[in-house]
């Protein structure tokens, strides 16, 4: 829980602000981790201080508050600031294809098994999926396989608590840097390149745009959708929540599965006192028993 700060975390605040723009103390800092644990489920680290300072000094820079105490007030009354805070605070690093023994095994295992079984109506969930990457993994290997043509009812929900990424995320613009990590047989039917103002960028094909709904959800909160999922990415995001919320949200993932349905989850990632209620296929793949 945040709020308890040791001696030696505030004596390097103490120190640190002596050359800061900006006064931040302990209780700024107390203050922030109790809200964002409060607000997303997400405990912030003692050790984190600077990264908090680093991305919120932002912030109170765009607003013209002179002051963390005075900003964090604002915070607390004002839900549209209430955003961007959470919105500055929440890490979202991602690529195409990360974890690719993941999509290796969508691609070599699952839809195989689908398209066995004569499996038409296939529902995905990518949760927390940042910019987009990870969905639109998961779409072109659904495409490369033919799974997005009008034979198939495909469905893929991405959701993320941060607005400013599900945005980047609708839009579909990657840099180009981003082709060394598409397969180049993905790369060609499912990804354009295009002049931007300075540089080259690449453009997700509509055809995989179409079969990806963006949400916003913070996924402790209700989840509004009714329906099983077939598959569900949920990757290097638990890693952030304390212990007792990533296993209540293992056990919400395995009521949300539909029969035989599969759960990916991170590398750092555990599945903890649900192990029991999944079969485990081996690096962080396991299949609702």
């Amino acid at each position: 829980m945040g709020g308890i700060l040791t001696v030696n975390s505030i004596q390097m605040l103490n120190s640190i602000n002596e050359a800061r723009e900006f006064d931040f103390t302990s209780e700024d800092f107390s203050f922030i981790q109790d809200v964002m644990l409060r607000e997303t489920g997400i405990s912030i680290s003692d050790c984190k201080t600077s990264m908090v300072y680093a991305r919120l000094v932002r912030r109170l820079r765009k607003t013209g508050i002179s002051s963390f105490r005075s900003y964090l007030s604002f915070v607390n009354c004002n839900l549209d600031e209430r955003i961007s805070f959470i919105n500055a605070l929440t890490t979202n690093k991602t690529q195409f294809f990360r974890e690719k023994h993941h999509f290796e095994y969508l691609s070599n295992k699952i839809i195989p098994e689908w398209q066995q079984k004569k499996k038409r109506r296939i529902r995905i969930w990518s949760v927390g999926c940042s910019t987009g990457e990870e969905p639109y993994s998961i779409a072109s290997t659904l495409a490369y396989h033919g799974l997005l043509s009008r034979a198939y009812d495909c469905k893929i929900l991405a959701t993320d608590l941060n607005t400013h990424v599900l945005d980047v995320a609708k839009h579909g613009y990657y840099s180009v840097d981003a082709i060394n990590l598409i397969p180049r047989s993905y790369l060609n039917q499912w990804f354009i390149f295009c002049c931007g103002d300075e540089q080259e960028i690449l453009k997700v094909n509509f055809l995989l745009q179409k079969h990806i709904t963006f949400k916003l959800l913070n996924i402790i909160e209700t989840w509004p959708h009714k329906g099983y999922f077939d598959v569900i990415f949920c990757r290097n995001v638990m890693i952030y929540f304390e212990k007792n919320i990533q296993q209540l949200l293992i056990s919400r993932f395995w009521q949300r599965l539909g029969k035989d349905g599969i759960l990916f989850i991170g590398h750092a990632e555990s599945i903890g006192d649900m192990g029991s209620r999944f079969e485990n296929l081996g690096q962080t793949m396991f299949r609702k028993d």
